[in-house]
C-alpha cells in the first residue's frame, strides 16, 4: 500500500505538517512550531528516500505511478509519477527544506510558527510540480507555490520587500497565464485529455507548435530566469530572508528548466528544433552577459542571484543541444547550483546575521575573525567557480562537452563563464574573507556555532560527493535523458 501512495505521501505530508505548525499559534509557542517543523521536513527528506532506493534506474516508464479520477466532468485527473528526471529534484527539495528550518531556527524571531509553515507548504506543492503528469494539476502546484513564497518575501523580507513581492509573483504570474492557455488547446487537441503523457503524443502542425513554444517559454523562461525576463530575481533575492533565498534559487529556478523537459521539449519537438537557435543564443547571452554584470556588484545576494542566472543559462544550453552529455550536464547543473546557491545565500545570511550589512565593503579580513566560517565559504565560492573535484565542475563540463559536439564556438563562448565565474566570486571572496581587519564590527565577530557549522557541513558534503563521485545521480537519469532525446528525434509534423 505505501508503495503505491508513496508520492502523495511526499507531497500532502508536509503540507498537512506547515497547518499542523501554524495551528501552534503566537510567539509564545515558537520552541513547539520549530520542533514540529523539523520533524516534519526530517520525515519527509526520510519519505523521500525511498523514492531513490525504490527506483528502477533500467527503465524511462514513470514509476510509483498514482493515477484516480479527480474532476470528471472536465477529465481532471490526480495524476502523479517521476522518472529519472524529477526523482533528484524531489529529493533536493526534501533535503534543502531540512536546511532552512535548521537555519531560521534563531534568526527568525517574528512570527516563527508562520515562517515554518510557509516553507513546509512550499515544500509539499514543489514536490507537486515535480510529481504532476496531469497538466491541470501540474498548473495548481505551479501557482499554489507562488502565495508561500510571496509571503515570505513580503513578510520577512528586507526594506523593500513589498516592491520585491509583487513584482516577483506579477511576473510568474502573467508567464503562468499563456501556459494555461496552451494546456487547454492540447486538451482538444489530444480528445478531451488533460493527461501530460498523453499531450507528447498528439501530432501538431508546425506554426501551432511554434505558438505552444513561445506560450509555455513565456511560463517557463520567467521562472529560470532567462534574458530578458530575468529582472525580478536580484530585486526578490536581495530582500527575501535568508531561507527564501535559498528555496528560490535553489528549487524554484529548477521548475523553470523541469517545465522545459516535461512538457516543451516533448509536446512541441519540432518547434524545439526549430528554435534552438534562438533559445542556444539566450543561454550564452546569459552565461556570458550576465557574468559581467555580476562583476560590477557590490551586495553579495546581488552578486550571487546574477550568478544564478549566469549558472541558469547553461541549463538552458545543455537543453538545446540535443545530446546525451548536454542535457545529462544541465540535469546535474541543476542540483549542483541548488547545492551551491543554496550554500552561499547561506554564507551571506550567516555574515548578515552578526553585521546586518550585505555590502561586500562592510567586511574584510572575515578569516581572521571566523576561520571555520571562512573555510566554506571559500570551499563554495571555488565550487561556483567550477573547481574540479567539486559538483560545480561535473555539470558545466559535461555541458561544454556536448556543446563541442553540437558547435565549437557555443563551447568557447560557454567556457569563457569559468574565467569570469571564478572571477566575480573569487573577487567576493578577497574583499569578504581576506585581507586585514580593518572595520571594528568585524573585529567583534565571532565564528559559526554548531548549528550553523552543521547546515553548512551538510552542504558542503553534498557539493564534494557530486564532485567526486557523480554516477549515482547520472545513473538514475541516463534512461530517462536517452528516451527524451529519442523522443524528441521524432517529428509530429
Amino acid at each position: 500500500m505505501l508503495q503505491i501512495e508513496l508520492l502523495s505521501l511526499v507531497i500532502w505530508f508536509p503540507i498537512v505538517g506547515g497547518i499542523l505548525v501554524l495551528a501552534t499559534g503566537g510567539e509564545q509557542n515558537a520552541p513547539v512550531a520549530r520542533k514540529l517543523a523539523l520533524g516534519f521536513s526530517v520525515a519527509t527528506f526520510v519519505l523521500s528516500l525511498s523514492l531513490y532506493t525504490g527506483f528502477d534506474n533500467t527503465t524511462a516508464a514513470m514509476q510509483f505511478v498514482e493515477r484516480k479520477a479527480w474532476i470528471d466532468l472536465l477529465h481532471i485527473e490526480y495524476y502523479l509519477g517521476v522518472d529519472g528526471i524529477s526523482m533528484p529534484l524531489i529529493l533536493l527539495t526534501t533535503f534543502l527544506t531540512v536546511v532552512v528550518v535548521i537555519a531560521g531556527w534563531e534568526v527568525i524571531q517574528q512570527r516563527t510558527a508562520q515562517y515554518m509553515a510557509a516553507f513546509l507548504i512550499m515544500e509539499g506543492l514543489m514536490i507537486g510540480v515535480f510529481c504532476a503528469l496531469d497538466a491541470i494539476l501540474f498548473y495548481l502546484f505551479w501557482e499554489a507555490m507562488l502565495v508561500p513564497m510571496y509571503l515570505i518575501i513580503g513578510i520577512w523580507g528586507g526594506t523593500n520587500r513589498v516592491y520585491a513581492a509583487i513584482k516577483f509573483f506579477l511576473y510568474t504570474l502573467l508567464g503562468s497565464l499563456l501556459m494555461l492557455v496552451g494546456f487547454i488547446y492540447l486538451y482538444f487537441a489530444a480528445g478531451s485529455t488533460f493527461s501530460i503523457l498523453e499531450f507528447h503524443q498528439v501530432a501538431l502542425g508546425r506554426n501551432t507548435q511554434i505558438l505552444l513554444f513561445l506560450a509555455f517559454l513565456s511560463a517557463f523562461a520567467v521562472k529560470v530566469p532567462m534574458i530578458p525576463v530575468h529582472t525580478w530575481l536580484p530585486d526578490a533575492h536581495v530582500e527575501a530572508p535568508t531561507g527564501g533565498s535559498v528555496i528560490l534559487a535553489a528549487i524554484m529556478l529548477k521548475m523553470g528548466a523541469y517545465g522545459f523537459l516535461r512538457i516543451s521539449l516533448p509536446v512541441v519537438p519540432d518547434a524545439s528544433h526549430e528554435l534552438a537557435g534562438l533559445m542556444i543564443a539566450l543561454s550564452l547571452v546569459a552565461v556570458v552577459y550576465i557574468a559581467f554584470v555580476t562583476l560590477v556588484q557590490r551586495d553579495m545576494k546581488k552578486l550571487i542571484a546574477y550568478s544564478s542566472i549566469s549558472h541558469m543559462g547553461f541549463v538552458t544550453l545543455g537543453f538545446f543541444i540535443f545530446n546525451v552529455h548536454g542535457m545529462e550536464g544541465a540535469i546535474t547543473q541543476m542540483v549542483s547550483h541548488g547545492f551551491i546557491s543554496g550554500a552561499l545565500f547561506l554564507c551571506v545570511g550567516v555574515l548578515y546575521d552578526r553585521l546586518h550589512s550585505r555590502e561586500i565593503g562592510d567586511y574584510g579580513g572575515v578569516a581572521n575573525r571566523m576561520p571555520k566560517f571562512a573555510l566554506f565559504m571559500v570551499l563554495f565560492a571555488l565550487a561556483n567557480a567550477g573547481l574540479p573535484g567539486t559538483s560545480g565542475f561535473v555539470g558545466e563540463f559535461l555541458v561544454i562537452l556536448g556543446s563541442f559536439q553540437a558547435n565549437g564556438w557555443y563551447a568557447l563562448a560557454a567556457g569563457t563563464t569559468l574565467v569570469l565565474g571564478a572571477a566575480y566570486t573569487l573577487w567576493m571572496v578577497k574583499r569578504v574573507v581576506f585581507g586585514a581587519v580593518e572595520k571594528k564590527e568585524v573585529a567583534d565577530l565571532r565564528d559559526i556555532e554548531l548549528r550553523e557549522t552543521f547546515f553548512l557541513s551538510l552542504l558542503a558534503l553534498c557539493v564534494l560527493v557530486i564532485g567526486v563521485w557523480p554516477f549515482p545521480l547520472l545513473e538514475v537519469m541516463h534512461v530517462s535523458v536517452e528516451n527524451l532525446l529519442q523522443h524528441t528525434a521524432v517529428s509530429k509534423l
